[in-house]
């Protein structure tokens, strides 16, 4: 019999590969381990980031790393953008999921989250990780968020064969993940 965290990590795979399988803004581009314990993310969603001659600019695509320790799920997975991010709540080396993370979390809603976080559809400026991009994002509220694209895939009961009738597209516009969220 397998252990409660395998079984977990089966389900998380099972869980990412059929709710980004149809998705223009999320990709899974690699996996390691069986189950998988380290993914890589693609993004296709406006962020921004800072090149070497100080300058903000936008880029549209954007990858993600993800590793589930040996003491996940109760232990938040450890992400770290491979791509550069200008925003309050990344740095060189991680993303800071800390406030939100329970074991009770599904992997694919911290993924919908962090995507929505490069697109500045949520930031939290009161303990950042990134001083400078929090005095940022305060300054520049007008053009936030940067892409205002829905990041979520719809959920399973919310697909169907064919275009999506009425009642999903509402379903869909109910979705509290198109809502803008901004802690400061």
């Amino acid at each position: 019999m397998a252990s409660p965290r395998t079984r977990r990590l089966k389900l998380d795979y099972e869980t990412l590969t059929r709710r980004f399988a149809g998705s223009s803004v999320i990709h899974i581009t690699g996996t390691a381990g069986l189950p998988p314990e380290v993914y890589q993310f693609r993004y296709q969603i406006k962020g921004i980031y800072v090149n070497q001659a100080g300058e903000i600019l936008e880029r549209d695509t954007h990858l993600l790393e993800v590793h589930l320790s040996l003491e996940y799920p109760r232990r938040a997975p450890q992400c770290r953008m491979l791509t550069p991010v200008f925003h309050p709540n990344f740095d060189e080396t991680s993303v800071c999921i800390g406030d939100f993370w329970a074991a009770s979390e599904g992997l694919d809603d911290l993924v919908v989250r962090i995507g929505r976080m490069i697109a500045y559809q949520e930031y939290n400026t009161r303990s950042p990780l990134n001083g400078l991009a929090a005095k940022w994002a305060a300054e520049h509220l007008n053009i936030l968020p940067i892409d205002d694209r829905v990041v979520a895939p719809p959920l399973e009961s919310q697909r169907t064969a064919a275009a999506p009738s009425a009642s999903t597209a509402a379903q869909i516009e109910q979705d509290p993940w198109n809502e803008r969220i901004q802690v400061s």
